[in-house]
Parts: structure tokens; C-alpha cells; sequence
């Protein structure tokens, strides 16, 4: 009955498989060139034992993730549109955490509007994203729309690429003329947040609007 319902529901599983996989691949490279970028040194021999580890699971990852697209999967995840979504659902998962470590330790008056509106931005386009990815697998949902998917998708990256573009604006003019805010003990922390935010904004920016002339093709 199980494997019944998860034939309706998820019909391609070799794909949800790859993408998964990839998905992990990208996830856990990336916490292992942040953590070799931020705690590893010299004198750390528990962190580099830590990277190590990470850096073996990174390889098999990637091996695993090349196997399965050696397979050639045909679904939604292992497309170029699918291959989009997820990466610009990720870099908004990475735009989120540096915002909300920008925001930790300081106290609500250097916590300026626009900045605020900025991180709601960043917010919404994720969960719509995440919403789109899961239509996109499970197909009896799409039933629930009175449009078509395609045309939701051209919606959203339209609104998607001007709320990011308003929201990269705001992040700029609130959070660097405050430069001289720093809730951190080191000097140079508040501004790799910002930075962060900025350049992960800047790319997923053009993800979107790769997206959308994709949308239009495909009209």
C-alpha cells in the first residue's frame, strides 16, 4: 500500500533520489569550505580532525552525486529548471543565516526597517520556491491550482526579481551607513555578515532572472 501511495505521489523516484543527492553534495561543500574558513588553523587539531571528516564525506557525496547523474534521471530535480529552484532555495537558506547572525547580538535600535523588510524578502521567496519545488514533485497537488504551473512560475520570478532587487537596495543603504556598528569582538565580523547577505542576494538575483527568461521560453 505504501510503495502504491508513493507511486502516485513522488512517480519519478530516480529523480528525487539525484536530487536529493546533489542537494547534499552542494550543502555539505559548503559547510566544509565555511568551516575550513572560519575554524581551522595551525594549532586546531580537533577542527582539522573535523575537517578531515567533512572532507571525506564531501568526496563521497560527489562521487555519489556524479554516479547518479550518470544514470540520467528525467524528472524536475535533475533539470536545469529544477537544478535552479533548489540552488536558489539553498542560497537563500545561507542569506537567511548570515542576516540572522548580523542580527543576534545587537539590540532592536540597530535593528534599522529596511534591513528588516530585506530579510522578509528573502523570506517569502523561499517558502514560494520550496512551494514551487514541491508542486513540481508531487503532480496530484497541481490539481489544487485554477491555473497553470508554468504561468504561476512566471508570476513569481517576476515579483521575485524586483522584490530581490528592492531588497538588496534596502540591505545596502540601511546596513553600510551604519558602518560603525560592530556587535562583535572582532573588527572586521559585522561587515563579512553584510557581505555575505549582499553577494548571496546579488547571485540568487540572477538565478531568478535566469529563471525567468527560461519561464518565458517555455510559454
Amino acid at each position: 500500500m505504501l510503495h502504491i501511495l508513493l507511486a502516485v505521489f513522488l512517480p519519478n523516484w530516480a529523480d528525487l533520489i539525484c536530487g536529493l543527492t546533489t542537494l547534499c553534495a552542494v550543502m555539505i561543500t559548503s559547510a566544509t569550505i565555511i568551516f575550513a574558513a572560519e575554524f581551522v588553523c595551525l594549532s586546531c587539531i580537533v577542527n582539522i580532525l573535523c575537517f578531515i571528516c567533512s572532507l571525506v564525506a564531501t568526496i563521497f557525496f560527489l562521487i555519489d552525486t556524479v554516479m547518479q547523474r550518470k544514470m540520467f534521471p528525467s524528472g524536475y530535480l535533475c533539470s536545469l529548471r529544477g537544478g535552479l529552484r533548489t540552488t536558489e532555495a539553498f542560497l537563500a537558506c545561507i542569506i537567511l543565516t548570515a542576516a540572522a547572525d548580523h542580527f543576534v547580538m545587537g539590540e532592536w535600535a540597530f535593528r534599522p526597517f529596511g534591513m528588516i523588510c530585506s530579510i522578509i524578502v528573502f523570506a517569502v521567496c523561499l517558502l514560494v520556491t520550496v512551494v514551487i519545488i514541491v508542486l513540481h514533485l508531487l503532480k496530484l497537488l497541481q490539481c489544487l491550482l485554477s491555473f497553470g504551473l508554468n504561468i504561476m512560475e512566471l508570476v513569481v520570478n517576476i515579483v521575485a526579481v524586483l522584490l530581490y532587487l528592492l531588497a538588496i537596495i534596502l540591505w545596502c543603504v540601511f546596513g553600510y551607513k551604519r558602518a560603525n556598528y560592530n556587535p562583535y569582538i572582532c573588527e572586521k565580523c559585522s561587515f563579512v555578515d553584510m557581505n555575505t547577505v549582499v553577494i548571496g542576494a546579488i547571485v540568487n538575483l540572477v538565478f531568478y532572472i535566469v529563471d525567468l527568461v527560461l519561464s518565458f521560453k517555455s510559454r
